[in-house]
């Protein structure tokens, strides 16, 4: 994609890093390691679904976003149910030993390279993408396995997402149209559908007795669980399915504190940085450094050669 001048024009892909590596992680064999035998798979596998996704999207710019945070506690206060199952013995998370001695490496090899990394303490990947997304001044491509960034799409800003859920090979960019056929809600609606329907995955109970056709319905009919409550609490508006204002009302203490938590945010204070993709690393004897110890020859060369081709680089 050229701009006016011939220039490549500009695009700017976000990644749901954490989201990347747990796919990559467990969709590429364990039995990927390095010479000492530390697992790499997710290394590997991460480089290779950002070559995939670099060489299908043409992105000029690029930000690997990361969680800092990922169960905030603001978060937890609002709603103490939010990730509660994913919580470890340790009070931590969930992540496999294998992929968490990754982590670092996959930062490392980021700074390198020179990929923008960006994480903020006190916000998930999730609010730093929508941070992101919102300030942008050019097309923007999300891309994350969650659904929960669908809200994040706005065709009058270029915001799509590219979702993973079944393969970065398969990937495919949701605009509000994708959103609304899918679950016939207005294309920006997503967040407050998640709200009340529920989402079992984040730890969001939604209301009891309202399932994805009647929250749907209310999402259509009144816009925000805002204008919902509203309207359930005056008792003049007709526009609810049988039932519904019933549940909703008995689930107006859930539903006062839980928009807040699913809403990503989009107004967080971000750290300098530099997200222009570039096909000559920042640090190129430290990334070779980085290649030979853990084995990421192969996968560096496609990255960067997907890299050059996208940004115009010969």
């Amino acid at each position: 994609m050229y701009g006016e001048n011939g220039d490549v024009a500009d695009r700017l892909m976000l990644l749901d890093t954490p989201s990347l590596y747990f796919r990559a992680y467990y969709g590429v064999p364990d039995t990927i390691t390095a010479a000492d035998g530390t697992p790499v798979n997710a290394i590997r596998g991460l480089l290779d679904f950002m070559a995939r996704l670099v060489r299908d999207f043409r992105p000029t710019r690029l930000v690997a976003a990361m969680d800092a945070d990922w169960r905030p506690a603001w978060r937890v206060e609002l709603l103490p149910s939010y990730k509660a199952h994913r919580v470890g013995p340790g009070g931590g998370d969930q992540t496999p030993d294998a992929l968490a001695v990754q982590v670092p490496i996959i930062e490392n090899v980021f700074a390198a390279l020179g990929v923008a990394t960006v994480g903020v303490a006190g916000y998930e990947a999730d609010d730093v993408i929508g941070t992101l997304a919102t300030r942008a001044a050019c097309p923007v491509d999300v891309v994350t396995g969650d659904r929960d960034l669908f809200q994040l799409v706005d065709d009058a800003r270029g915001v799509r997402i590219v979702y993973t859920a079944r393969g970065v090979g398969s990937a495919t960019a949701w605009d509000e149209a994708a959103v609304a056929a899918k679950y016939a809600i207005p294309g920006r609606g997503y967040g407050e559908f998640a709200t009340l329907r529920g989402d079992p995955s984040d730890g969001l109970p939604g209301v009891a007795g309202i399932g994805e056709k009647t929250a749907a319905a209310l999402v259509t009919r009144f816009g925000t669980v805002e204008a919902l409550l509203a309207a359930a609490e005056s008792g003049t508006d007709d526009g609810f399915p049988a039932g519904a204002r019933a549940k909703v009302l008995a689930g107006r203490e859930y539903l006062s504190s839980a928009p807040a938590v699913v809403r990503v945010a989009c107004d967080v204070d971000l750290p300098a940085y530099d997200d222009r993709l570039r096909a000559d690393p920042v640090a190129p004897q430290r990334l070779v450094e980085l290649s030979t110890r853990w084995g990421l020859d192969s996968s560096l060369n496609r990255y960067l050669a997907a890299v050059a081709a996208a940004i115009g680089v010969t």
